[in-house]
């Protein structure tokens, strides 16, 4: 009984030190009308099903037949629009609550304008997948087949992820893009920013280790190998010492570049189309069209 009576002393000690308004200033998230945060695991199951309408056959169930595929489709495609809506919304609550401070309306109609609008750009999407996937196929003489890509290669599984959560990010969804983005990151290795622009026939062998920052643009036929980072190289401060958010500060990359492992490649500089950049480089200027980069030993 007294090491009850000290354990509810105790327990009850660290409760109030834990709930200090100073504590739980930037700590604390209280959301509108008591909407929960969007879930990750409902993420990664909406990703999943989408993965399973751009790869049919290679994820989600196997026994379905090509007379019934559209009616499949159709299935999934209900089930994540109703979902991602959810998700979405819960999105816009969470900024609401953490920026605008309760000062928001009704974000239902919005988040289904979003959910749909991502919806009709999977056709689209899935093309830009088809050229990835044969880029990965041509660039890797391991690879045995284009479905070998798909359903195996980190970049596929990365490169699915980021082509969602980009068309969501322009929508300037909140939230939703980043936990998309991390989903990949946690699960292969490669993390890219949603606001990154990737040009066609994208391909990442490896993949481990690779960073691809929020402003990069990469133009078409661009081959990474693992543990490139196409990052900042500073980060302007305004007038409170704050970084300034919004400001390009990160690599452009033209079209038939190939960056080979362990390359650094920081700040808003330009590399030009055709270029070879070599391995455990540091390169914070612009590169020159076909110019060959090489670490020197």
């Amino acid at each position: 009984m007294e090491f009850s009576d000290n354990k509810k002393i105790f327990i009850h000690d660290i409760a109030e030190k834990l709930s200090t308004e100073e504590l739980l200033r930037l700590m604390y998230h209280q959301g509108v009308d008591s909407v929960a945060m969007p879930s990750v695991s409902d993420m990664k199951e909406i990703v999943e099903k989408l993965r399973a309408v751009l790869f049919p056959g290679y994820f989600g169930p196997v026994s379905m037949r090509s007379t019934s595929l559209k009616y499949y489709i159709g299935a999934l495609l209900d089930e994540v629009f109703h979902d991602l809506a959810e998700q979405i919304r819960r999105g816009y609550c969470f900024e609401c609550a953490d920026e605008f401070k309760n000062s928001c309306g009704s974000c239902d109609d919005l988040a289904f304008s979003r959910a749909k609008s991502l919806i009709e750009t999977l056709p689209q999407i899935r093309h830009r997948l088809s050229l990835d996937a044969r880029a990965g196929y041509e660039g890797d003489p391991a690879s045995r087949s284009i479905g070998e890509v798909i359903y195996c290669y980190p970049s596929m599984r990365a490169l699915t992820n980021h082509r969602i959560a980009h068309e969501l990010f322009k929508l300037e969804v909140p939230l939703i893009p980043r936990m998309i983005s991390e989903l990949a990151h946690s699960q292969t290795g490669i993390d890219i920013h949603p606001g990154a622009r990737i040009g066609e026939r994208f391909f990442i062998d490896h993949g481990t280790g690779v960073v691809i920052g929020e402003t990069c643009v990469i133009g078409e036929n661009v081959r990474l190998y693992q543990g490139v980072t196409l990052g900042a190289k500073s980060f302007p401060l305004d007038e409170n010492g704050n970084p300034i958010k919004g400001i390009d500060r990160h690599p452009k990359v033209g079209d038939n570049v190939v960056i080979y492992s362990g390359a650094t490649i920081l700040g808003n500089i330009m590399i030009g189309a055709g270029a070879e950049i070599g391995g455990n480089v540091w390169i914070t200027r612009d590169v020159a069209p076909g110019e060959k980069i090489r670490a020197s030993f």
